[in-house]
């Protein structure tokens, strides 16, 4: 597995992350535990180093997963986990209070049967927090040796410098994909600017550009995505197009949608490290040879510029999560 590195701080991971979110919160009915560890270590065995839990995943639960499941190879992988929601709760509220912070911390350390957290992010930017208290408390956990590297999530681009300047970010979490590139206008050339690593979740559009989901998909009566309205029906066979695009590109080069969807993630910015999640070892396979696939400059214009006549039907987020999301 390749690496790469995020930003100027120093943090070296592989290529694409794993998302783990899904083994445990979500998407409907909890993977199986061996299964999930069976999953977890396998990853580790095709070089994957960095994976991404938070308390909120389960909640706990995804946490304390990881901490079995990847205690044998402690020091060769790099975990990122995060704080910032009442009780771990994200329905709760915000909650990025400096007692907190340091609350979840030590928790979390247990949890996931470590001395130190590589990579702490707080999830979603709390108004009633101002961030240089945020960012300070985590200056602090760091010079403690509790952390290594502060990670911001949906967090917009002067919050990320404000908190910036009190220690500095190594890494942005937010959504990003072929469907959903508003990272592009105002937050990449911020992260340029200020030497910050990208790590995009849902880089496969939540599923849906694997082709694996379509207008007739029945979801689990618990799988998160019956709440998003880019997910309804109606806005799912409208987005069809855009599946069936990436398939067309995907079958000239003899790959997977997946795998083209994670190559030109990818090809955006050397400083970006996807984190998509699979409870699936096929899967897993599957997206990590996305590492390995170059887009030529002229396939990569062909795609942006078919990509370009494409109206994206629905929101990311229903009205009530989207106010967690910073500007």
């Amino acid at each position: 597995m390749k690496k790469r590195k995020l930003g100027n701080s120093g943090l070296e991971v592989s290529a694409i992350g794993l998302g783990c979110m899904g083994l445990s919160f979500a998407y409907g009915t909890e993977t199986n535990k061996a299964d999930a560890i069976q999953l977890l270590r396998k990853a580790v065995e095709m070089g994957v180093t960095f994976f991404d839990t938070a308390e909120a995943y389960g909640p706990f639960t995804n946490e304390e997963l990881l901490g079995e499941a990847l205690a044998p190879f402690r020091d060769e992988v790099v975990i990122a986990t995060k704080f910032g929601f009442a009780a771990g709760e994200a329905h709760k509220g915000l909650d990025s209070r400096p007692e907190n912070i340091r609350a979840v911390t030590e928790a979390a350390l247990k949890r996931l049967q470590t001395d130190r957290i590589d990579l702490l992010y707080q999830h979603r930017v709390d108004p009633n927090v101002p961030i240089e208290e945020v960012a300070g408390t985590v200056k602090d956990l760091i010079k403690e040796g509790k952390v290594k590297y502060f990670g911001m999530s949906e967090a917009g681009a002067q919050t990320i410098r404000k908190a910036h300047a009190i220690q500095p970010v190594a890494a942005l979490q937010s959504e990003y994909s072929l469907w959903w590139r508003e990272p592009e206008l105002e937050i990449f050339p911020v992260l340029e600017e200020l030497g910050i690593g990208f790590v995009p979740f849902s880089p496969l559009g939540r599923g849906f550009l694997t082709g694996a989901i379509n207008a007739n998909t029945q979801f689990d009566k618990n799988d998160f995505r019956n709440t998003l309205p880019r997910f309804a029906e109606e806005n799912r066979k409208a987005n069809q197009v855009l599946v069936d695009t990436i398939a067309a590109f995907a079958t000239s080069k003899n790959v997977t949608p997946a795998q083209i969807a994670l190559a030109w993630v990818l090809a955006q910015k050397p400083w970006i490290v996807p984190i998509p999640g699979t409870t699936k070892i096929h899967r897993l396979e599957e997206n990590l040879k996305a590492a390995s696939i170059t887009l030529t400059p002229n396939e990569l214009n062909e795609i942006d510029s078919t990509f370009a006549a494409i109206q994206i039907q629905g929101a990311r987020y229903p009205q009530r999560l989207q106010q967690q999301v910073s500007k």
